[in-house]
């Protein structure tokens, strides 16, 4: 609270005293009390004016100071009225009930939506396990007959089984932190899963998987980084190239980067030579629910893989980089830093080729 800007609120009230002393004095003049009593009287009501003001200035200015000072130094500025000290003059004691019933309000309204989203969060929870029985079933069904079953009906199931699990991923990804299981993970088994689960869709499109170099152990979540880089395989193949030989490169290698206190780091990468990301969309691909001029003219592309991949990759510790050549390539690295809480240690390595 500024002393100009008070001055200037109250500038009515100022020049009403200010013509009150000139009346008293003028009248103490007009009945003969003299003029030295005249300037006496004006001073001594100047002066009990002024203390009035800086009084109530003060009174004032610590409230509102507090109320602005405390707004901007904490996070959830609807609970600011919970760092305050009820007011002792009238305004501010309007101003602090006010608040305190708006404050009161919105937190049973925070409250009463933060219990119909978890609720919802149950819901789709539950609905996503249910539906992954009846796919599971046909999945076994499809393979236990497949001399009988075009190849396409295997794929379409594999793809409703990736879009249940994004659902599941995405509900839990905000408190995901709840269901961290931190160890030492091989890479190799976590491509291996990944391989496995998109085998059916790799083959079906003719892309090679290339995957040497990742028989390396760093400390995360393994279910989490396997949804993880289970979203970039299946970018690289749902963006493939439509002539020509397609394939995709997973390796992993280790990283001394002199540029961050974080030494000693694990790099993952998973390349593909498909159609590329345009330099205009580099920036913005793990922005929620961007898909880019590739997404438009793609119907299968949500947005969503990325920015949950982006997420985790910070709620676990690690970074998410992706680079790319429209036409040419897009590489994505997944970067384990080897401080003392997430420890990579690169172990014998082998050359592991699939296609």
């Amino acid at each position: 609270m500024k002393l100009k800007e008070y001055i200037k609120d109250e500038l009515f009230k100022i020049i009403l005293i200010i013509v009150y002393i000139i009346l008293i004095c003028g009248l103490l003049c007009a009945f003969n009390f003299g003029v030295q009593m005249a300037a006496l009287m004006a001073v001594l009501a100047a002066i009990f004016f002024i203390i009035m003001f800086i009084w109530d200035f003060c009174r004032k200015r610590n409230f509102y100071n507090s109320l602005i000072d405390n707004t901007q130094r904490i996070d959830k500025k609807y609970l600011v009225i919970e760092t305050l000290d009820e007011p002792e003059f009238y305004e501010g004691n309007l101003v602090y009930t006010a608040m305190y019933d708006i404050n009161k309000s919105m937190i049973e309204h925070i409250n009463q939506y933060e219990r119909g989203q978890q609720d919802f969060k149950d819901f789709i929870e539950m609905w996503v396990h249910e539906i992954k029985l009846p796919i599971a079933s046909l999945t076994l069904m499809c393979h236990n007959d497949k001399e009988h079953i075009d190849k396409k009906f295997i794929t379409q199931l594999n793809r409703l089984d990736d879009y249940a699990d994004n659902v599941l991923y995405y509900v839990r990804s905000e408190n995901a932190e709840k269901d961290y299981s931190f160890g030492k993970v091989n890479l190799k088994t976590i491509i291996n899963k990944t391989a496995v689960k998109n085998k059916d869709i790799i083959l079906s499109n003719n892309i090679s998987l290339n995957v040497h170099d990742i028989d390396t152990y760093v400390n995360t979540d393994a279910k989490w980084l396997e949804f993880i880089v289970n979203q970039i395989i299946s970018n690289s193949i749902k963006y493939k190239k439509t002539s020509g030989e397609a394939y995709i490169e997973v390796y992993s290698e280790q990283r001394q980067d002199s540029g961050t206190d974080k030494v000693g780091q694990a790099v993952l990468h998973i390349k593909d030579n498909g159609i590329g990301i345009p330099a205009k969309d580099i920036d913005k691909v793990f922005i929620k629910s961007y898909t880019g001029s590739n997404g438009r003219n793609n119907a299968k592309s949500t947005g969503m893989g990325l920015y949950i991949a982006k997420n985790m990759c910070g709620k676990l510790g690690h970074n998410i980089e992706i680079k790319s050549i429209e036409g040419e390539y897009t590489e994505v690295e997944i970067i384990f830093y080897g401080d003392s809480y997430y420890n990579p240690v690169n172990i014998e390595k082998t050359d592991i080729t699939q296609s």
